[in-house]
């Protein structure tokens, strides 16, 4: 879908109270980009950066011809998987992955069908009525991932997403990304301290 397409970051400067932070960098579309490096080497900030929530005092961000530094971050072709706090307690998971489509949650009936197939990607089907509460923490990660696909965006952005689960389970979880992101086409960009 979007092979061929690079994202390019030129000399994105990037302060964090005492940190300062240099990105130059062309990631390949359709591939997963890992961040391996120790605490505070920037990897959480250049995917804040990526995703609008950090502004940059400098430099590009580009994808597809655009520079998307004074871009909004729900104007920008990323998706964001944290490690956790991904689901809204209170909602069952149909609604936490609708949430992805519409935060006001107004669904068309092909949009209904899409976080369904959304669950059932991420072996969830059947499951949509269930609290976050009633569920594994393998389970939320799996919800949270469905979420994520819903928005369609060519960029997900993951920053420790299995870091808390156990080493069985975080296998299976990252088997379960590689082959979401070779079906879907997604470009990841992934900070991980286990490569």
């Amino acid at each position: 879908m979007w092979g061929g397409v690079v994202l390019e970051l030129q000399q994105l400067h990037v302060c964090q109270g005492q940190n300062k932070f240099c990105f130059d960098a062309i990631l390949p579309t359709e591939k997963c980009t890992a961040l391996v490096g120790a605490s505070g080497a920037g990897k959480t900030t250049l995917l804040n950066t990526l995703a609008g929530f950090v502004t940059p005092t400098s430099g590009q961000l580009l994808w597809q011809g655009r520079d998307l530094v004074s871009q909004l971050p729900a104007q920008r072709p990323f998706t964001s998987l944290f490690q956790e706090h991904n689901l809204f307690a209170h909602l069952d998971l149909f609604t936490n992955v609708g949430l992805g489509i519409d935060p006001g949650l107004r669904l068309t009936e092909n949009q209904r069908q899409a976080v369904e197939e959304a669950l059932v990607q991420v072996g969830l089907a059947g499951m949509g009525k269930r609290l976050p509460g009633s569920l594994s923490g393998g389970q939320r990660q799996r919800a949270a991932l469905a979420r994520a696909l819903v928005r369609r965006q060519p960029w997900l952005l993951l920053d420790e997403p299995f870091s808390a689960l156990d080493p069985g389970l975080r296998r299976e979880m990252i088997d379960l990304v590689a082959d979401l992101q070779e079906r879907n086409k997604l470009s990841l960009v992934l900070v991980t301290h286990d490569p």
